[in-house]
């Protein structure tokens, strides 16, 4: 299963879901406590839902990250998981992450520490310019998704408004 963290115009939230229906065929979409989030979970894989997103004409969607799991938005819990996903990976990476509705955490903090036991544990080089691996944190509330994603794995949209 990948959850996909999508973003559209505000107010288009609706047109979003719809999108992501008939593209992907089997999801589960749904809005978020921010206009213009939407968090959306597929039994497809990662390639599968990547290449469905690519082949559909979207007027709704204008960014798409898919990620590996949703978990609590704990800095231990996203540190851990982000270790376990970059098992086996080599070449270099960067981490990024994006804070909505939590004051706990910041985006600066996670991409640090999270990027600083990265190092430690696997022996990967940080490039922040161009790196072969992005470790995506997306907090939206209580939950935060962690991935790791080759950079053309971020899905980018022209939306006209």
């Amino acid at each position: 299963m990948v959850v996909l963290v999508i973003t559209c115009p505000p107010g288009r939230e609706g047109d979003g879901i719809l999108e992501l229906e008939w593209a992907l065929g089997k999801v589960h979409a749904k809005g978020t406590d921010w206009r213009g989030v939407l968090i959306a979970e597929t039994p497809l894989s990662k390639d599968e839902a990547i290449k469905r997103l690519l082949s559909f004409e979207t007027q709704a969607l204008q960014r798409v990250i898919p990620l590996d799991c949703l978990l609590p938005a704990r800095l231990e819990e996203i540190e851990k998981k982000a270790i376990e996903l970059m098992e086996g990976k080599t070449g270099t990476f960067a981490v990024r992450a994006k804070v909505r509705g939590n004051k706990k955490l910041g985006e600066k903090e996670i991409e640090r520490i999270v990027g600083s036991r990265i190092v430690k544990e696997h022996g990967l080089e940080v490039n922040l310019s161009n790196p072969d691996w992005v470790v995506v944190v997306e907090v939206i509330g209580k939950k935060a998704g962690v991935g790791v994603l080759r950079k053309d794995e971020i899905l980018k949209f022209e939306v006209k408004d």
